[in-house]
C-alpha cells in the first residue's frame, strides 16, 4: 500500500512537470500570436519566467529524489533553447574590435523620470557626454520647461533631432538623435497612433549610408491604481474571487494595448524589408517584453543584439514590480554587435539606458 501510495505521488509529480514543461513552451513561444487575434493569449509571455522558473525547481527535486526523473525538466530546458536564450542570454564578455559604433538607446521620461533628482536633465546629459556614443537615441526626448535642451546637445554632438509625436498642454512625447554622424535625411514610419511613434534616420558613416530606426511604441497605460493591484497580486494580499477578476482586468488592459503595438511592429518591419540595402540598426522603448509580438515582428531579419552578445536578464524598466526588459536593439547582418548590456546604475528615468557596440562587417 505505502509503495503504490509513492509510485502515485511520484506520477503525480511526473504529471505537474510535464504540465509546467508545457506551459512554460507555450508561453516561450507566445511571440508568435498577434495580440490583434489573440489579446489575452499573447500575454502569456510575460509569465515566462515563472515557469521556467517552476521547471528548474522540479529539476532540483528530482535531482534529490528520483534523478532518473530528471529528464523531463531537462528536456524541456532543450526545447525552449530559443525563448530562454532570448529573454536570458549568456554570453561571455567581449573584446570590441578598433572602429565599433557605440550606440546608446534610452528613454530619459521627458528627463524628469526620478523624481528624486531636481536637475535630471543635467545627470542625464553629463552622463550621455560621459559615455562618448557615437550615436544616441533617445526615446520621450522632449522637455516642457527647458528651452535650450538642442543647443545643450549641440556642445556634445554635431549632428541632432528630435521629432514630436505630441505636443499638448498635458502631454509631451518624441524621439530624437545625437550623433557625430551626419544625418542626411529623416522620415516618420506611419502608423496610427496618437502619442508615439518611429522616425528613420539616415546617416553618413564614411561612404556608408546607415538606416537608424528609434522607436517608442504604445505604452501600458497603467494606470497608479493599476500598479498598485498588481503588486497586491505578487504580494498575495488579495482574495481568491478579487484576485481572479482583477488579473483578468490587467490582462485584458495589457493584452489591450499589446495589440495597438502589433500593427506599429508590423509597420516598421515592412519598412526595413523595403529598405534592405541599407546596414540597418533598430533600437527603443518597445514597451513589451523580449517575448513579445512586437519583439518578435521587429527582429525577424535582424539580430537582436542583446540576445547575441548580452548577458542577464537586461532589466531596463525599473519600476518595482515590473522588472522587465523593454528595451531593444537589434542590427541587420551588416553589423556584429559586442557586449550590449543595460546600465543598471543610472536610475536619473525610469527606464536605465541600453549600450551596444556594432561593428561593420567587410564588404567583399
Amino acid at each position: 500500500m505505502i509503495k503504490q501510495l509513492k509510485q502515485f505521488t511520484v506520477n503525480l509529480i511526473v504529471g505537474a512537470n510535464v504540465v509546467a514543461v508545457t506551459i512554460m513552451l507555450f508561453a516561450g513561444f507566445s511571440d508568435r500570436l498577434s495580440p490583434v487575434d489573440y489579446p489575452r493569449l499573447s500575454c502569456i509571455g510575460m509569465a515566462f519566467p515563472f515557469f521556467l522558473l517552476a521547471n528548474l525547481m522540479f529539476l532540483f527535486f528530482w535531482l534529490v529524489i528520483k534523478w532518473r526523473k530528471a529528464w523531463i525538466p531537462v528536456a524541456g530546458f532543450c526545447l525552449a533553447y530559443i525563448p530562454i536564450s532570448t529573454y536570458m542570454p549568456l554570453n561571455p564578455r567581449q573584446d570590441v574590435p578598433e572602429g565599433s559604433i557605440k550606440l546608446m538607446s534610452y528613454n530619459v521620461c521627458t528627463y524628469s523620470g526620478n523624481s528624486k533628482y531636481n536637475d535630471a536633465f543635467d545627470q542625464i546629459l553629463a552622463y550621455i557626454q560621459q559615455q562618448q556614443a557615437d550615436i544616441v537615441c533617445v526615446q520621450e526626448d522632449v522637455d516642457t520647461w527647458r528651452r535650450y535642451m538642442m543647443k545643450k546637445y549641440g556642445e556634445i554632438y554635431p549632428y541632432n533631432d528630435t521629432t514630436v509625436l505630441k505636443k499638448s498642454d498635458a502631454n509631451f512625447n518624441g524621439v530624437g538623435i545625437h550623433t557625430r554622424f551626419p544625418i542626411l535625411r529623416k522620415e516618420r514610419i506611419p502608423y496610427p497612433s496618437r502619442a508615439n511613434g518611429s522616425v528613420a534616420y539616415y546617416l553618413l558613416k564614411d561612404q556608408d549610408t546607415l538606416l537608424v530606426i528609434n522607436n517608442h511604441f504604445e505604452c501600458t497605460h497603467l494606470t497608479k491604481e493599476d500598479r498598485s493591484r498588481y503588486h497586491d497580486i505578487l504580494k498575495g494580499e488579495m482574495k481568491g474571487d478579487t484576485m481572479r477578476t482583477e488579473s483578468m482586468l490587467l490582462i485584458d488592459k495589457l493584452g489591450n494595448t499589446a495589440a495597438k503595438r502589433a500593427p506599429e511592429a508590423e509597420a516598421v518591419h515592412r519598412y526595413i524589408e523595403a529598405h534592405r540595402q541599407y546596414p540597418v540598426i533598430v533600437c527603443g522603448d518597445f514597451n513589451d517584453t523580449p517575448i513579445s509580438y512586437s519583439h518578435y515582428i521587429v527582429g525577424q531579419g535582424l539580430t537582436d543584439c542583446f540576445r547575441a552578445s548580452g548577458k542577464g536578464i537586461g532589466l531596463s524598466y525599473n519600476q518595482k514590480g515590473f522588472w522587465v526588459r523593454i528595451d531593444h536593439i537589434f542590427c541587420s547582418s551588416d553589423f556584429v554587435p559586442y557586449n550590449c548590456q543595460v546600465d543598471a546604475e543610472i536610475d536619473f528615468s525610469d527606464h536605465y539606458p541600453m549600450i551596444c557596440w556594432l561593428k561593420m562587417r567587410e564588404k567583399h
